[in-house]
């Protein structure tokens, strides 16, 4: 048996990266999932590789697209079960709170956190009737730490998703929904390694704080979110969630 056997799974930003990868592995153990991304080509092809999938195009920004995927999904598989709501962008020009723009800013705040809120709006209902299920926001270790190497929208973006999974945990606890944040340290995907490409130092500055000595690797994040999806974290609700190889935790790393 999968570990999700029977369940329904909707994953925002499935399309590459870490939701691809939680995609394959949800079904893998068992979900008909929902691969939702903006990106129709890639989508497409990351739901052909699922055991049972199909691709919703999706703009987490707007409120129409939100609730037409939910439908989408329900259609086609009668109710959901998880929330995956991954979606995320961290653009070049996010940098410094006296570089950024506020276009930028407005940007990933956008699809960071009111997609995130969009999503939450549009789907608990989804699984209220289906007396319960399983939330994961996506949030990120920046919201538990700081950096000189700024990204303020995003981490800001992040921060915001983090609180907004605690009121939700306790709102919903009480009608079987349970709701999780999921922390990711630095990942090793296309949208981390491009900003490395052409600076290889700036790669060195950060790998030299992490305990491990290493990114993680997107399947390690999937397997985190696995966990939350299942009916093995039925008592954990409200949780920041880390998965980064005791980054957050760590004061001096080895030499």
């Amino acid at each position: 048996m999968g570990r999700l056997d029977g369940k329904v799974a909707v994953i925002t930003g499935a399309a590459g990266g870490i939701g691809r990868e939680a995609a394959a592995l949800f079904s893998e153990e068992g979900a008909a999932v929902c691969v939702a991304d903006v990106s129709a080509e890639a989508g497409e092809e990351a739901a052909a590789a699922c055991r049972e999938a199909f691709f919703q195009q999706v703009d987490v920004t707007d409120p129409a697209s939100v609730d037409a995927m939910y439908a989408a999904t329900v259609g086609r598989y009668g109710g959901v079960d998880v929330l995956y709501n991954n979606a995320g962008i961290m653009p070049a020009d996010d940098a410094s709170v006296v570089e950024t723009e506020p276009d930028a800013w407005d940007r990933v705040l956008a699809v960071n956190t009111k997609g995130v809120y969009l999503c939450c709006r549009h789907g608990i209902p989804r699984l209220l009737e289906r007396g319960g299920g399983s939330v994961i926001n996506v949030a990120s270790f920046v919201a538990l730490v700081g950096a000189a190497t700024s990204q303020i929208a995003y981490t800001a973006s992040k921060g915001a998703v983090l609180s907004m999974t605690r009121e939700l945990a306790v709102e919903f606890a009480r009608q079987g929904v349970r709701v999780n944040a999921l922390c990711p340290g630095p990942v090793e995907t296309p949208l981390l390694m491009r900003l490395f490409e052409d600076d290889p130092a700036a790669y060195e500055r950060r790998r030299v704080h992490l305990p491990m000595g290493r990114l993680a690797k997107a399947r390690e994040i999937a397997q985190g979110a696995l966990f939350l999806a299942s009916d093995e974290s039925s008592y954990v609700n409200g949780s920041t969630f880390l998965v980064d190889g005791g980054l957050t935790a760590a004061y001096v790393t080895p030499e």
